[in-house]
């Protein structure tokens, strides 16, 4: 399974991160969070990190110039659509991109069904609210192309491995506090997500 580590805003946490084995980082673009980035930080730390390593820009309630503007300039690799966008701009996008399905049903997991997406919980706010989902809306689902996000942790995170997710994004439940990481719960989490832990 594979391991999304968001709201990096250090290079301190971005390295550990990847050397706990994150197969991806985020960046968060949207002024309004607490762990918001300016895009010259974000390319600092782009610059110093490993090759292979998915870097992914989250963006909310934005055009497409300005999405792949910053994503050009940040050297991410992908865009992280947080927001009910419409077809339009996604279509205009140049930059490979992912949707962000916020569920508020179990209906809403079948959205997008034939493409892979990212699925989090709804809350009026936009990501990092660390609200959880209801797993019994997973079962007999196929979840392949799902990358499931919200409310995990270390201590959780097995009880989500049998449904066959293709990753998992976490932000604030491996943090010490909103945008600066927990290195120990970083590595707990992944070692875990990937079969790696050690009791």
């Amino acid at each position: 399974m594979r391991v999304k580590i968001c709201g990096i805003t250090n290079i301190e946490d971005a390295l550990a991160a990847v050397k706990a084995g994150a197969d991806a980082l985020g960046f968060v673009f949207y002024k309004k969070s607490p762990r918001f980035i300016e895009p010259q930080k974000a390319l600092e730390i782009v610059s110093m990190l490993p090759p292979f390593i998915e870097r992914v820009g989250l963006f909310v309630n934005c055009d497409a110039v300005h999405i792949d503007t910053v994503c050009r300039y940040t050297k991410m690799s992908l865009a992280q659509i947080h927001f009910d966008a419409s077809e339009d701009l996604y279509r205009s996008l140049e930059t490979k991109y992912i949707r962000v399905i916020r569920a508020k049903a179990k209906e809403d997991l079948l959205r997008f069904s034939e493409e892979y997406r990212l699925v989090d919980a709804y809350c009026e706010q936009y990501g990092g609210s660390g609200k959880r989902l209801n797993l019994e809306w997973f079962e007999n689902l196929d979840c392949s192309k799902i990358i499931l996000a919200g409310g995990l942790t270390p201590e959780n995170i097995e009880e989500v491995k049998k449904y066959g997710f293709y990753g998992v994004d976490v932000s604030s439940g491996v943090e010490m506090q909103k945008g600066k990481k927990d290195i120990k719960k970083v590595k707990e989490f992944i070692e875990k997500a990937k079969g790696l832990y050690r009791y």
